[in-house]
Parts: C-alpha cells; structure tokens; sequence
C-alpha cells in the first residue's frame, strides 16, 4: 500500500488539469510566454493582470503592452471548438460537436477595459488598442476583425503599428500611471471582483426597457463620438428611444 502513496494526489492533479480554471491560467501563461520571446524587451512594457476601479466595481484586464507605437489591451479566451461571430453581434457561439455554447462578444467586453483605462491614462483615446487571442484548440468559422487572433497572432497584429504615437517619457509616464491606479494584485482583489461579477444580473436574462418594458436589444453605434460601441436600446426604436450604457467584465 506504501508503494501506492501517489495515486491519490495523482488523480487530484489529473482533475485538476481537466477544470476550465487550469486551462484558463495556461492559456495565460501561453500569451506571456509568447509576448517574452517575440516583443523586444525595452520596446514593449508587459503588465498583466490589470484590475481597475470602474464606477460599478472593478474591471480585470488580461495583459496591456505599452509601447512608443501604442498602449495595447489584450483580452484572453481559452476556449476549444468553432467560433462563429462578427464584430457588431452581442453574443458569440462555440460549436463543440453538436453542442452549441453563447458567450458575450469578446470585443464587447474589452470595451469596458478600454473606456477604465482611457480615463485613468493622460494619453489620447486613439493610441490605446483592443485586442483579441484565443488560446486552446479552436477554430474561427466566421470572418474575424484583424484585431481578433488565434494563438500568436496577437503579436503580428501589435507588431503590424509601427507609426510611433508616444515619446519614451510620454510611455514611462503610462506605465507608471497603471501600476498606480491599479488595485492590489492580491487575493482580496480577486474575491472582490469575482463576488461582483456573481451579482452581475445574467446577460441571458431578458433586459426589459426603462421606460416602456418592452425587450431590449443589444446595437451598435454607426456615429457620433460613440461610433462602434455597443449599447442597449429598445427593440421598438424608433418609437421609444431609450438606451442604457453595456457593463461588462
């Protein structure tokens, strides 16, 4: 029996691997090895696992890049399967055999990064990038935005800005700016954000609209200052008007 001692906490780490948390974390890992090996030290300032204070909570940014050519905000999907989505649909599918899953447009949800860090940045709003990269065995069955990748195909996009938009003291200046209005990377800040997205209502959930309860329908803004965000408003436009921003992770 003695011999046997390591089938136990074999099995626990064999289960381990399996859980979606596992998967996430190398999926993460995977993007900053990537980032070490093929975005030059000293060109591009890692910094990952970005927290930002949001007027309803707390917002978790994945990695940001900064750089002379511009401050990039990579969000992160480990996920396996098909994907099918475009650039304006509010929720995504992944196909895994006969089974389909929704989840919320990745670009959507980097959104609510980009607006955090815009106003915690003294840097112009069009320097600072979204970006997208799906880590795992996955395959995109929809035309995808250039900014959305598989695997390192998020530093050819990065590497694809060569026009420089920053002076090295104007890029000292935001990373410095970041590591001080980020909230504490430690456990609390995580069991914080994560108590705050479990009462998040489920974007799933039929979103009835303020004025005239009808269904509520995710858009996109086509112009104005607000030109490709996406917003809730109400499925009898133009006959109610109502709108209402999107929150998200």
């Amino acid at each position: 029996m003695l011999d046997l001692w390591w089938v136990l906490p074999a099995l626990i780490l064999l289960s381990l691997l399996k859980t979606p948390w596992f998967k996430g974390v190398a999926g993460e890992w995977l993007v900053k090895l990537q980032a070490t090996l093929r975005l030059p030290e000293g060109t591009y300032h890692p910094i990952h696992n970005v927290t930002l204070p949001t007027p309803d909570g707390s917002t978790q940014i994945d990695h940001i890049f900064v750089s002379r050519f511009g401050v990039f905000v990579v969000e992160t999907k480990h996920m396996k399967g098909w994907i099918f989505g475009g650039a304006n649909q509010a929720q995504w599918t992944q196909k895994i055999y006969r089974k389909s899953f929704k989840f919320q447009n990745p670009l959507h949800q980097n959104y609510k990064h980009i607006k955090a860090l815009e106003s915690l940045l003294d840097a112009p709003p069009d320097v600072i990038h979204s970006v997208v990269v799906f880590t795992g065995d996955s395959t995109f069955k929809s035309s995808m935005p250039a900014n959305v990748t598989s695997g390192g195909g998020y530093i050819s996009y990065i590497k694809s800005f060569s026009q420089r938009v920053m002076t090295e003291a104007e890029v000292a200046q935001v990373v410095s700016q970041i590591h001080s209005g980020r909230l504490a990377a430690n456990w609390h800040t995580h069991r914080q954000h994560v108590r705050q997205l479990r009462t998040q209502p489920d974007a799933r959930v039929e979103r009835k609209c303020p004025r005239c309860g009808n269904k509520m329908v995710q858009r996109t803004a086509k112009r104005g200052p607000n030109a490709g965000n996406p917003f809730w408003g109400c499925s009898t436009y133009p006959k109610c008007r109502a709108v209402e921003n999107i929150g998200s992770t």
